[in-house]
């Protein structure tokens, strides 16, 4: 269960993370590009595009929490950064062949250790985007002196052309998890413990002890030594209905010695 609690607490963040970029895409599209839009006839401003706001957004986030990330995976990006590795490109490919798919969820092993991604695809959906995509005769031609025309074209209306991953650690979550079920384990083994040792200490007081003051005076007793001090008959328990029983069979014992020792028949 704590595992579980761990990773739904990865999953969250994740997913917050994931929740931005859209909000920034669309932020950029609405308050941000009208106003630039005149310049783009002579300089082409990266900041105009809604993924590279929401890249820049979370790259920022990334500077105090290296651990996590936020790309735009691309198989072919007009800028590189966004190109998409080996595991982001089969993400891509399972995106393709799966079209109705709308969220991969899953973990992999990096190299700063466990991590959990949450993946959604980069479908063309907007025909505008293909002004700058379609073909380098149709791209502006500030872009073209910003990025050249090798990369970043050739996409359709419709297709999936990358991802967008968001990676989160676990092993923070899980080792406080790790750390949470050790901690229980300890107070149940402390409890378990402290409930041993009482109920020892209950047993050899209530128990143990009278029965072998008992077992002392039947001795005694049984060597005629009829000196010893008789049980306290208090309580209703199973040892002080013993001992009067007891008491009773010693003064029984008692007055048949005595009478023996008269001789009375």
């Amino acid at each position: 269960m704590l595992q579980d609690d761990a990773r739904e607490e990865v999953l969250r963040n994740a997913r917050l993370m994931m929740d931005i970029a859209p909000a920034m895409r669309a932020y950029t599209v609405e308050q941000v590009k009208p106003h630039l839009d005149k310049q783009l006839r002579d300089v082409f401003l990266p900041q105009t595009v809604p993924a590279f706001a929401a890249t820049e957004t979370l790259s920022h986030i990334q500077k105090k929490y290296r651990d996590y990330g936020y790309k735009e995976a691309t198989l072919n990006p007009t800028p590189p950064r966004d190109r998409a590795t080996d595991w982001e490109a089969d993400i891509v490919q399972q995106f393709r062949h799966n079209p109705a798919s709308s969220e991969l969820v899953s973990e992999r092993n990096g190299g700063s250790g466990r991590t959990l991604y949450i993946a959604k695809p980069i479908q063309i959906n907007n025909p505008a985007c293909l002004q700058c995509h379609s073909a380098p005769a149709a791209a502006p031609a500030s872009m073209l002196k910003i990025y050249g025309e090798a990369n970043g074209f050739g996409w359709k209306l419709k297709e999936i052309v990358g991802a967008q991953v968001v990676t989160v650690p676990m092993d923070i979550p899980i080792m406080k998890a790790d750390r949470a079920f050790m901690t229980f384990m300890a107070s149940l083994a402390a409890i378990f413990l402290a409930v041993f040792i009482a109920i020892n200490l209950m047993l050899s007081w209530l128990i143990l002890r009278p029965v072998r003051r008992m077992s002392a005076t039947a001795d005694q007793v049984s060597h005629s030594d009829f000196e010893v001090p008789e049980f306290s008959d208090a309580g209703r328990d199973e040892t002080a209905l013993l001992g009067t029983s007891f008491n009773r069979m010693r003064r029984s014992l008692e007055k048949a010695m005595h009478m023996l020792e008269r001789g009375d028949p």
